[in-house]
């Protein structure tokens, strides 16, 4: 299985569709912490053109606090990251970890359960995504 999930929108605006994922990450209970734009980052940096790349940090509250409570260095494993990324052809791609691969090496079968909801809710928010 792959580490992450993923949608490809055509004929998308990129910033719309950043903002309907952020919509889609709070109906499934999660806020975002962090929004990262490597574009401009890179640019800043190191003077590298490189492609809208957003990389937008998630978390949901209710299952941080009982993950860290099972283990509390898993605060290495979050937050969530979903990207938004524009390709060439402007498609838009929209990407999310799987909690559950990224969670893997971590031995702590207290954290199976929760990985496999926080997963759902990741797909759902993938899934829903026009």
């Amino acid at each position: 299985m792959s580490y992450y999930f993923n949608k490809i929108l055509k004929e998308k605006n990129f910033d719309e569709v950043i903002e309907q994922v952020i919509v889609e990450l709070k109906k499934e209970g999660f806020g975002v912490l962090t929004k990262i734009d490597i574009k401009n980052t890179l640019k800043n940096k190191i003077d590298v053109d490189f492609k809208k790349y957003i990389i937008l940090g998630a978390c949901n509250p209710h299952f941080a606090h009982k993950a860290l409570l099972s283990e509390d260095k898993i605060g290495l494993f979050l937050p969530c990251n979903i990207i938004v990324e524009e390709h060439e052809n402007g498609d838009i791609e929209v990407s999310a970890i799987d909690p559950i691969e990224s969670m893997s090496p971590v031995k702590n079968d207290a954290l199976g359960g929760l990985a496999s909801e926080v997963q759902q809710k990741l797909i759902n928010v993938i899934d829903h995504l026009n």
